[in-house]
């Protein structure tokens, strides 16, 4: 009987040393974020706050809780950060980190930070982060709306559909 398993080996990679990358339940510090993309070689460091806002498509939110599949969201991550070298290669830190859980209106849900020796090339692996993270890693949102009622969401087929999440 012939193995229904491919024989094509599946690459693993692995985060450098000089990154960082989290999913949490606790609060994200933009401080820390900073911090962790810095570095002397850098002409500028470009961060990504993700925010929880009080309303989607004019309906009033209340709360959001994230829920991620951690491994796959941690290799999504990293094959981001490999993405982003690989595309841009004077990047030198990509930091991260997603926060899950319950979060309120203004709490930080996600923090992208790129550190890099020019501003031009540090804005796109920044937007470029973001938006493959968006897309890719598996993290689902639970929109808690005013009326009481709450709709999860896949972040990936949000975007993918042109709504605003």
């Amino acid at each position: 009987m012939e193995s229904v398993l491919s024989s094509t080996p599946i690459t693993v990679i692995k985060p450098r040393i000089e990154d960082s990358f989290a999913i949490t339940y606790a609060p994200l510090s933009l401080e820390e974020i900073y911090a962790k993309a810095d570095d002397a070689a850098n002409g500028a460091v470009v961060v990504m706050s993700g925010m929880v806002r009080n309303q989607t498509d004019g309906k009033p939110v209340v709360s959001l809780e994230y829920q991620a599949y951690e491994p796959m969201a941690m290799r999504v991550f990293y094959q981001i950060a490999a993405d982003i070298r690989s595309l841009y290669p004077a990047v030198n830190r990509v930091v991260i980190h997603h926060r899950i859980g319950h979060l309120q209106v203004g709490e930080i849900s996600v923090l992208v930070a790129i550190g890099c020796p020019h501003r031009g090339e540090a804005f796109e692996a920044c937007r470029y982060a973001i938006d493959t993270l968006k897309h890719n890693a598996p993290i689902w949102k639970k929109e808690h709306w005013q009326d009481g009622s709450s709709t999860w969401v896949n972040i990936g087929a949000c975007e993918q559909s042109g709504e605003n999440c």
